[in-house]
């Protein structure tokens, strides 16, 4: 078993990603799919599905016109070891506001975008571009 879900899932979605895979499975669990419902309403993913008896979810990757990836970077910020929170005035603006940062705060995962609009801080979970 992996001690961080979220860190095993963006990892198996960014090994996919480099070698043009079309699909990836990952391990099911609540904030994977809360992450990924982000991915997928930003375009970051084409679909997902869930399969309950397998324990797993099937993640359809997203590619542009030219067969580039649509995720360029992925990576996981705040960490088992060493969690990063950020209050509303300080929360980070990824590539100057292109990509997006996944925030976990009590109204649920938003991007930092969303939780700058709401004025609310949380725990920085990764960051896309």
């Amino acid at each position: 078993m992996h001690s961080d879900p979220i860190a095993d899932m963006l990892n198996r979605i960014q090994n996919s990603l480099a070698v043009k895979k079309a699909e990836v499975e990952v391990p099911l669990s609540k904030l994977s799919i809360a992450v990924l419902t982000l991915l997928k309403n930003y375009d970051y993913l084409k679909n997902f599905t869930i399969n309950s008896q397998e324990r797993s979810i099937t993640v359809q990757l997203a590619y542009d016109k030219n067969g580039r990836p649509r995720i360029k970077h992925i990576k996981k910020i705040s960490k088992p070891g060493r969690r990063l929170y950020c209050s509303a005035n300080t929360l980070p603006k990824v590539l100057n506001n292109l990509g997006i940062a996944v925030i976990s705060t009590d109204r649920g995962l938003i991007t930092n975008k969303e939780a700058r609009r709401a004025k609310v801080g949380g725990e920085i979970i990764c960051e896309i571009y």
